[in-house]
């Protein structure tokens, strides 16, 4: 029995997590047709996620994938925070926005004792790891649950990393995903590939079932990907505009209109490299640049920014991420969506 039939999945199709823009009302609707729904708990505070938890396990509807970072975070410094103030001043001050409105505190949380003991009061049938995996003694408490593990790879090597520290799955991540690269052993992006080069050298590489993950966004694409060697796809653009997707009118109309179809790397969001729409500040400022601090400290400085300019319908400072092939996003249920790829990709 495969690992995916193990977990009571009719379909291998993931949604993928993706923190802010969903939460538990699209996850229920994926695994409630037979695929599986995943929840990004990076940005929930212990009583959010102990609430998703709990409406996700009381659904009844099948397994959740509960998705978490598990990034070194330090302090952030203070001379790359006021180097990062200085640099938006001037945005700052075209939308009236005060310093004293920005935020030092860190916006996303690595995997931690607390995230271990909620995780073993609902027993979630997969928990999946971004940047990594984390310390080997939270790892084992994971795995205490009866949870299996899943894993973002974006390089050969990452895979094999993977595979000997615990995983169970691999999510082989290409380079036409939206939203934060998962690299983790090296920040060189030019060892990056793309999903279908990544995929079958993943799977060649690793004994264990291998996700493809990147700029799939139809059924001719999941066929393709499981006839590359993948056991299963995740997909998370196509699904950004379905009716149970909680993402902002702006976000949800750059998906809609031709500059949409433009995406780039940028680590201006937060400090990380991510893929996104281009956007009026990572044109003025560059994609991709040193001036941000450290993941995840960048945003603080950019919440009161942002928050202001999409007031007046700005949609400039917002991080707009988006896979490389948006042409999926459709606005549908989920259960339709899936439906239409189920029948293209021939898998009912």
């Amino acid at each position: 029995m495969s690992l995916f039939a193990e977990l009571g999945m009719r379909y291998p199709i993931i949604q993928a997590p993706m923190a802010g823009v969903q939460n538990c009302e699209l996850a229920m609707a994926v695994t409630g047709v037979g695929a599986l729904g995943s929840l990004p708990a990076a940005m929930l505070s212990p009583t959010d996620l102990r609430s998703e938890l709990s409406r996700l396990s009381a659904s009844g509807l099948g397994p959740f994938n509960i998705n978490f970072f598990c990034h070194q975070q330090g302090d952030p410094d203070p001379q790359q925070v006021a180097r990062w103030q200085q640099v938006l001043a001037p945005f700052y001050a075209e939308f009236g926005v005060s310093t004293d409105a920005v935020s030092n505190g860190p916006s996303r949380a690595p995997f931690n004792a607390e995230h271990a003991a909620i995780l073993a009061e609902f027993n979630p049938a997969v928990v999946s790891f971004h940047f990594g995996l984390p310390a080997p003694e939270l790892l084992a408490r994971v795995k205490a649950t009866g949870a299996k593990v899943f894993a973002s790879a974006t390089t050969v090597a990452e895979a094999k990393w993977l595979a000997r520290h615990g995983a169970d799955a691999i999510i082989a991540q290409g380079l036409e995903a939206g939203g934060h690269r998962g690299h983790f052993l090296s920040q060189d992006l030019s060892l990056q590939q793309g999903t279908f080069t990544l995929l079958p050298q993943i799977v060649a590489a690793v004994d264990l079932p291998v996700i493809a993950a990147g700029g799939i966004v139809d059924g001719k694409g999941i066929k393709a990907a499981l006839a590359l060697g993948a056991s299963a796809v995740q997909m998370g653009t196509a699904f950004l505009c379905c009716h149970e997707a909680t993402i902002s009118p702006l976000h949800r109309a750059a998906l809609q209109v031709a500059h949409g179809q433009h995406t780039a790397l940028t680590n201006l969001f937060s400090g990380r490299p991510a893929r996104g729409i281009v956007n009026r500040l990572m044109r003025e400022l560059g994609p991709l640049s040193a001036l941000p601090p450290d993941f995840p400290h960048a945003s603080g400085a950019l919440a009161p920014l942002r928050a202001a300019a999409e007031k007046v319908g700005e949609s400039g400072f917002s991080p707009l991420w988006a896979g490389q092939n948006v042409s999926g996003c459709r606005s549908l249920a989920a259960a339709e969506l899936i439906a239409a790829w189920v029948a293209e990709a021939d898998l009912a």
